[in-house]
């Protein structure tokens, strides 16, 4: 297969088809990897994808940054390559992975925002007797209470909930299932959410629902969490994710349980929850800088 092929490389959509059926990337993702494929395959100019050395790749890479793409961008785009590699090694197409050897920059990372505990509380301290507010209740509840990503939290059934037991059946990346404890508030504040609605014995319904009796979208949830962040708080900045930080940050000051936020929060690897000892320590050091006679804020 030659650049002749380009935009639309044959053995590129075989590749995102794969990912799509097999591993369940969002449209988003594949997107993304269908642009920097095609990228690269524009770049190798009449090469096939035989001739690929580690070199085209770098070549191929650099050429990005010069153009400003942000660190970000070329970890996923060289993430990218390197699947697409794997995918030929496995069709026989390529005796092995140019993209393999190739290093990725390495992006800065920026410790995730959260809300204190005072602040949690006075979010959630609010009246609650129409249906909109009953529901936006057992959202916030959902989310802080378990850290549910936003996209989790709006494709829940009332089939994933186990009122009596505590839990909620959740479906991840990748379509990991996993189950997550929901504390007695979170547990409350849906069983006053269902008292309002007429269908909930009818088990695959949504959890939470628009005003039109729909699923709520991830665009409401987002713009729901921005009002009540400015009602409740006196701040624009709330969003899904933030909440999600806090219910990792909150637990590991408590419990120091790394493993465990690990398995409740549904991350593969547990660098990506390590963050979270990050936010931790920097609270520590808020603390030592005020209260420390050596500390540098205090001298």
């Amino acid at each position: 297969m030659t650049a002749t092929d380009t935009p639309s490389d044959s053995r590129i959509a075989t590749f995102l088809s794969r990912l799509q059926r097999e591993r369940n990337y969002s449209a988003h993702t594949l997107a993304a990897y269908r642009r920097d494929l095609e990228s690269l395959r524009e770049n190798l100019g009449s090469r096939d994808w035989t001739d690929v050395t580690a070199h085209h790749v770098r070549d191929w890479l650099a050429q990005r940054n010069r153009r400003g793409a942000a660190t970000k961008s070329t970890q996923r785009a060289l993430s990218a390559v390197r699947s697409f590699f794997v995918h030929l090694e496995r069709e026989g197409v390529v005796k092995n992975n140019p993209a393999a050897l190739v290093r990725a920059p390495k992006a800065r990372r920026r410790l995730p925002k959260a809300l204190d505990t005072d602040q949690a509380a006075r979010l959630l301290d609010f009246d609650a007797t129409s249906t909109l507010a009953l529901r936006d209740r057992a959202m916030l509840e959902l989310l802080y209470g378990s850290g549910l990503r936003l996209s989790e939290l709006t494709a829940l059934t009332i089939a994933d909930l186990d009122l009596d037991g505590g839990f909620v059946r959740v479906c991840g990346k990748g379509n990991k299932v996993r189950q997550v404890p929901i504390g007695s508030h979170c547990v409350n504040a849906l069983r006053a959410y269902f008292e309002t609605r007429s269908d909930t014995l009818d088990r695959s319904r949504p959890v939470l629902l628009s005003n039109q009796h729909r699923a709520l979208s991830p665009r409401t949830v987002q713009l729901r969490l921005k009002r009540l962040g400015i009602t409740q708080l006196g701040s624009s900045e709330l969003h899904p994710h933030m909440l999600r930080h806090s219910f990792a940050s909150h637990l590991l000051e408590s419990s120091g349980d790394l493993r465990a936020i690990q398995e409740l929060l549904g991350h593969s690897d547990i660098s990506t929850t390590q963050i979270y000892t990050h936010l931790d320590f920097q609270q520590l050091a808020k603390v030592y800088d005020a209260a420390h006679p050596r500390s540098k804020r205090r001298s």
